[in-house]
């Protein structure tokens, strides 16, 4: 294995570029969690930037400095997933009821902190187990430390996500001012393919959005069950339960529309996520079961003082990081409206016994599939979380606000230590910066959801359903909770799509019962865009190979990405300081 000592590793140049681009990285997936249901890795964006910027401008950058750049970036960003998640159900709770739950943002920010910190923690002492002994996958790990490798081409990897950016950038603007706007036609960004013809209840439109048409790029034939669960949903269910006679007779277009929305596909695509979710977790056994073998392993090593060598952190580190995470979860909780002393403690220790246990089974479901079904263990948290804690609210939006950032921060920092072994980084140098910078992300994405969600009308309602931005993962978790609370579960449906779910997340198709479940209840326009983008990711991928795939489809489609989700973010500051200066 390469030695990095005597090479340029952890520099100045390399901290300061991973915080800015894991910024960007955070703002940008914040926003496409917020539209998809679901975010994307900004790894292998970071290691292209960092080569470009480190080696093209700098002239000294190396292998493993740009490897600590790409730790910094992507433990920033990961930060964010796990908020994005979570914490716009919040907003869409106190729009929706009457009696409006009052959490303070220190409160919140205390919970994801704490998880933030946490997720770091509890993984680190299976590094060596995982990584070393097991030899776990962690695909995108793998393909980071190819990208960091590829050398040169780096540059031209670069330059192909600046012509993305700029496109993105510019079609963004046309389209949010209305330039191109044909009342019947297209509207706002969506273009009307009804043609006259199609119903409303089967969803004629197409999202005109380059970003959710790249995001389809990246993924392929990977993301064709997010497509078809769309097709089944609003071509399949939607049209049946029409001519089947389940629908009111005198209700029709759009009204009729809604209608099958609310009461049918979103109940459905609710319980076919927790089904799979469950199954997932099933299925997973084998891979569950040696992640607890791995702890009992990593343990014996540690008592047999092999654990804790130059490759590691501290334990005094460790513990210290644990035990702050504790007094933070303690703090948020015992801080939130009608919540004891006791309570607080006991949310404390539920915190953190769930977020490891949970953090544990992701990272070896990640390592195994390259699948973090942080979303899936998100509704699961809340589910039983509401039940176990008697329905106090304010817990358990803390908990699993907590556990979604700890979880991912926990498969993110394995990715990165697959990746820093692989390319001969020091494995202590990676945790500490991670350990050192995983929080901003929290930060940053608590700024984004507010500054997104006060550019709606009235400084509310930026996002969620009937808006470009619907959050589906917000919308699934505010409907559990308010089914909950007024004895209203749908269970029929929520029973119903379980068993799909539970079935989907049984086939040998990783992923494919949380991809149809979100795409239940995420608007057909943007399931369909997306859908057009694996499709002619596949036929680009059939005619020019693997490798001009790679090289040029990856960079340019992250570009149009992270183009798009910054100018909306830009847009809706701009709006906001408009609205305030009128």
């Amino acid at each position: 294995m390469f030695d990095s000592r005597g090479y340029r590793e952890l520099t100045v140049a390399a901290v300061l570029l991973g915080i800015v681009q894991g910024v960007i990285l955070n703002i940008a997936f914040v926003y496409i969690a917020l539209k998809l249901g679901f975010s994307l890795g900004g790894s292998a964006i970071a290691a292209i930037l960092g080569y470009a910027l480190l080696r093209g401008v700098l002239r000294k950058g190396t292998i493993v400095e740009n490897n600590i750049n790409q730790t910094i970036a992507s433990g920033i960003n990961s930060g964010g997933v796990g908020v994005v998640f979570v914490l716009p159900a919040l907003f869409l709770l106190n729009t929706n009821t009457q009696d409006s739950l009052t959490l303070p943002l220190w409160s919140l920010l205390l919970a994801g902190i704490g998880g933030a910190i946490l997720g770091v923690v509890v993984i680190i002492p299976l590094r060596k187990q995982l990584i070393e002994l097991e030899r776990l996958r962690f695909p995108t790990g793998v393909a980071v430390a190819t990208i960091i490798h590829s050398g040169a081409a780096g540059i031209d990897k670069a330059k192909l996500l600046g012509i993305g950016f700029l496109i993105s950038v510019a079609w963004k603007l046309v389209i949010t001012l209305g330039w191109l706007d044909s009342p019947g036609l297209l509207e706002g960004e969506e273009l009307n393919l009804s043609f006259g013809l199609l119903p409303a209840y089967m969803a004629p439109a197409l999202y005109l959005s380059l970003m959710n048409f790249a995001a389809g790029l990246l993924s392929g034939r990977a993301g064709l069950p997010f497509f078809f669960g769309g097709i089944l949903a609003w071509w399949v269910i939607s049209p049946a339960s029409v001519f089947a006679g389940w629908t009111p007779l005198e209700m029709n277009g759009q009204a009729l529309a809604d209608f099958i929305y609310a009461g049918m596909l979103r109940p459905l695509g609710i319980g076919i996520l927790i089904g799979a979710a469950f199954m997932e977790l099933i299925v997973n056994f084998p891979a569950v079961k040696s992640a607890f073998v791995s702890l009992a392993s990593a343990t014996r090593n540690a008592n047999n003082h092999s654990m804790i060598d130059k490759d590691e952190m501290p334990l005094w580190v460790l513990l210290a990081g644990g035990g702050a995470a504790i007094v933070f979860f303690f703090l948020a909780t015992w801080t939130s409206s009608d919540v004891s002393l006791t309570a607080a403690m006991l949310v404390a220790v539920l915190s953190t016994l769930w977020l490891g246990l949970a953090g544990l089974i992701v990272t070896q479901c990640t390592g195994l599939t390259d699948i973090s079904p942080i979303s899936g263990i998100a509704l699961v948290s809340v589910t039983m979380l509401m039940i176990a804690l008697n329905g106090n609210l304010a817990a358990t939006l803390i908990i699993t606000l907590a556990v979604a950032v700890g979880i991912g921060q926990s498969a993110d920092m394995m990715q990165d230590l697959k990746t820093g072994f692989m390319v001969g980084s020091r494995q202590l140098v990676q945790q500490l910066v991670q350990f050192s910078v995983s929080w901003i992300g929290v930060i940053i994405a608590f700024g984004v959801l507010y500054v997104l969600w006060s550019s709606g009308p009235g400084g509310q309602n930026g996002f969620g359903p009937d808006t470009a931005l619907p959050a589906p993962q917000a919308t699934a978790l505010t409907s559990i909770i308010e089914a909950v609370q007024s004895n209203t579960v749908p269970t029929d449906k929520f029973v119903l799509g379980g068993i799909v779910g539970m079935l989907l997340g049984a086939a040998p198709i990783a992923g494919l019962g949380v991809l149809m479940g979100l795409a239940m209840y995420l608007p057909f326009s943007i399931t369909f865009g997306y859908g057009l983008g694996c499709l002619t990711q596949m036929i680009i991928h059939r005619r020019k190979g693997e490798a001009f795939t790679e090289n040029k489809i990856v960079p340019l489609a992250a570009g149009l990405i992270i183009g798009e989700a910054l100018m909306g973010v830009g847009y809706a500051i701009y709006q906001i300081l408009q609205t305030g200066g009128g």
